[in-house]
């Protein structure tokens, strides 16, 4: 990547459009997971508060993987591909897996801010999200 000064912050409406495109194709994915769920006698899969606490788990586990996978194998979710958005670190570089797991959670959280956390890029002078500032991470525009 180029210099961090360089690096153009990731507009909040582009941002919006690639949340839509992930969340249609996480949508797919979660689908296909739930696959594995139904191997739980249907008795128990939705009674037993244990087994609703599992599935809760499971699901976020492959939101995980979809979302750190990507990012740790070049930057970029599916749905940031064609917004031609990338995640880098603060310096430009690729992000690490702790900066993508503490992504993946402070994004969570600023979600259940009422999305507060990426609202606050609006007003951040460098267009920075609760979750970017958390994870040391940011989005930019990526014109390769």
């Amino acid at each position: 990547m180029s210099s961090a000064n360089n690096l153009q912050a990731a507009g909040f409406l582009r941002l919006f459009g690639s949340i839509f495109y992930d969340a249609l194709l996480l949508t797919a994915v979660l689908f296909f997971a739930t696959f594995i769920l139904l191997l739980i006698p249907e008795q128990i899969r939705n009674t037993d508060p244990l087994v609703q606490i599992t599935k809760i788990l499971w699901y976020l586990l492959v939101s995980y993987i979809y979302f750190v996978g990507f990012w740790l194998h070049g930057g970029q979710t599916p749905g940031m591909k064609p917004w031609k958005i990338a995640l880098v670190d603060i310096q430009g570089g690729s992000p690490s897996l702790k900066q993508a797991t503490v992504r993946f959670f402070s994004a969570i959280l600023s979600w259940s801010l009422l999305g507060a956390g990426f609202l606050w890029m609006i007003v951040d002078r460098k267009h920075l999200s609760l979750h970017d500032h958390i994870s040391g991470s940011k989005l930019i525009v990526n014109n390769c």
